[in-house]
Order: C-alpha cells, then structure tokens, then sequence
C-alpha cells in the first residue's frame, strides 16, 4: 500500500510530515498500532526513522497526528451527508470516486482504533456519534427525514452501518461478484441501502410492536415511588 496515494495530496509531491503520516495510516489501519514498526513507516515514506521523531517527537506522536487527520476526514464527511437534497451524497461520492483506497484506509483506521479500544477510540465515537445524531434531529426538524424514538441509538447504528460497508470482509465482496471491496462493490449496496433508508423493510409495524413488547416484558420491575 503506497502511502504516495494517500491523503492530502493530488500529486506525489507531498512534504515529508505528509508523507509519514500517510504511511503510518496505512501501517496502523492493517498491522494495529501496537505492532505497527517506525521503520518499516519510515521505509515506506522514504525517509530516515529519525526525521519521524523530528516531526512528531515519537511514536505516540505520530498516532494523535494520524487520529486527529482521520477525524477531521470523518466529521467533515458526516457533515456533507447531512447537507438537503441530496447534494452531499453527490459530493462524497465524488470524492470516494477520486480516491477510493485512501477514503477506506480512513475507514480501515478508525473500525481498527475501535476495535482495540484505543485512547482515540472514544474521541472518535463521540464526535461521528454526536455529528450524526445532530443531522437525524435536524431532519426530524425540518421534515426531511422521520422522528425515531431514540436517535442517539440510531446514530450510533448509522455509524456501524456506513462502517461495516467500508470495510466489508472480501468473502462479501466476493459474494457479490468482486475480488475486494471497491467501486464496483459500493456502486452495487447504495442503491438497496438507500431504498432500506428510505422505504424501509417491513409493510406493516408487527415486527415493531412485536419487539416493544418483548423487551418491555423482559424490563425488571420498577419499584413504586411514594
């Protein structure tokens, strides 16, 4: 994975502080942070190990400098979702189109700093967590989308969802024709995830009803206030 592809940059021409962090992105998202080893980043950015440290003082360093650039990515990302009528998907695609590996290395990055429990782990899940649940009640405002009953869960569902499709496993790419997760791939999911969006699944509210009560049932008893 090449770390000339990643990033803030259109061209190869990156600065060298670029060109570490985006090869310790790559490193972090596949190896863990644990195992991940300066110098094969350092290697990979075609520089010295030393100028690693000039640049970021140390290994823990270069983390926040990567967890602080993908979430910068990621917030402003949900923040375009949720612009009207449909002109941020337009934009996100956009972008996803004009770099798909550096858009689920980000992807890749944070389902990793998640899954490890890391100290960025709970930044990263308040921000897109209390960025998503803003645009579900900015909709519910506003009439474009429906009210849901608790939309702190439900954000916190979207954020699994737009998680799991980004860094689908290649036996599911593979099931659906494609080697790895890609273009071809998402351009195939957004259209029935829209429509489960959108329409929703079920004709009627059985199921619903039906799930209120079970877990209503299983409440423990509360007991009486005098």
């Amino acid at each position: 994975m090449s770390s000339v592809r990643s990033g803030d940059s259109s061209s190869a021409d990156l600065t060298a502080r670029a060109k570490i962090r985006n090869a310790a992105l790559a490193h972090f998202a596949r190896e863990g942070f644990q195992k991940a080893n300066l110098r094969a980043i350092s290697a990979d950015a075609g520089v010295s190990v030393g100028l690693i440290f000039h640049h970021f003082g140390n290994k823990e360093g270069l983390l926040r400098a990567c967890d602080e650039y993908v979430l910068s990515a990621q917030t402003r990302r949900a923040r375009t979702a949720g612009r009207p009528a449909g002109a941020g998907m337009h934009d996100l695609h956009r972008e996803y189109l004009s770099d798909p590996e550096e858009y689920r290395l980000q992807a890749q990055y944070m389902a990793r700093a998640i899954q490890e429990d890391t100290p960025a782990a709970i930044t990263f899940v308040n921000a897109m967590v209390a960025e998503s649940e803003d645009v579900f009640r900015a909709g519910a405002a506003d009439g474009t989308m429906r009210p849901s009953s608790d939309p702190r869960a439900l954000a916190a569902l979207s954020i699994l969802i737009s998680q799991a499709v980004l860094t689908l496993p290649p036996p599911l790419a593979r099931f659906l024709g494609h080697e790895q997760f890609g273009p071809d791939v998402l351009r195939r999911l957004t259209v029935p995830m829209l429509e489960l969006y959108t329409h929703g699944l079920y004709t009627d509210d059985t199921l619903l009803k039906a799930a209120q009560d079970a877990w209503n049932d299983a409440r423990p008893p509360q007991p009486d206030k005098d």
